[in-house]
């Protein structure tokens, strides 16, 4: 495989500092990645358009210059529901768009790493969801876990979910999001033992989670097809 479809138990699981580590983590090894963020709402309107500071961020990481168009095809102002948003100003999210920017991306990459929007049930519109874009892009699944109290029933119900569409889950990250966290080996000692996928790595709470910090709590499992 030359690319990873990351997605998340929930908004805000840290699907985003994931995503970054993971780069940092290949970039470190001497590989070239990119990121990509097909669709994104709670976006910025500055000079050059609407702009989202995840999607900002994959694009200035990644080991070349590219257009942020290719990074964020579908970008939206309100904070709300991709598939909402969207229908407030007449787009229909389209999966041929979304390929075909990550056709423009992939051979300038070793990986590209395409982070989904929300959890993994997400709606796009009427009739395309989350699960869409990498069955659309023919792309292995990364979970990423946000380990907070419930995290045990969002994990396990995503794993159902991602197993029934059809995707291939090749790992897991476990994310801790807050800094005292009530049985946290426990917790995560059920995730091991209950998720059929191998643990990528579990990053603890970090109070500044810069890309390089997380790479180094990450045991990637990536070779290139």
């Amino acid at each position: 495989m030359n690319g990873l479809f990351i997605t998340g138990t929930d908004t805000d699981c840290g699907k985003t500092a994931i995503t970054l580590g993971l780069m940092a983590a290949v970039q470190a090894r001497g590989e070239r990645a990119l990121g990509m963020k097909p669709v994104a709402s709670g976006c910025a309107l500055t000079p050059a358009g609407l702009r989202n500071a995840d999607a900002e961020q994959l694009q200035a990481l990644g080991s070349c210059a590219r257009p942020y168009a290719q990074i964020n095809p579908y970008a939206f102002q309100p904070p709300i529901a991709p598939h909402l948003a969207a229908e407030q100003v007449g787009v229909r999210i389209e999966l041929a768009a979304i390929q075909a920017a990550y056709a423009e991306l992939m051979p300038l990459a070793d990986w590209v790493f395409v982070e989904g929007v929300g959890g993994w049930r997400v709606p796009l519109g009427p009739a395309c969801a989350v699960p869409d874009i990498p069955r659309a892009l023919k792309l292995p699944v990364l979970l990423v876990v946000g380990v907070k109290l419930g995290c045990l029933n969002h994990a396990l119900l995503t794993v159902e979910s991602i197993q029934a569409s059809g995707c291939t889950l090749v790992g897991w990250i476990a994310n801790q999001l807050t800094p005292n966290l009530l049985a946290l080996t426990g917790n995560l000692e059920t995730l091991q033992r209950l998720i059929p996928a191998p643990c990528w790595g579990i990053v603890p709470w970090l109070p500044e989670p810069e890309p390089q910090a997380i790479a180094r709590y990450l045991h990637l499992q990536l070779a290139r097809s």
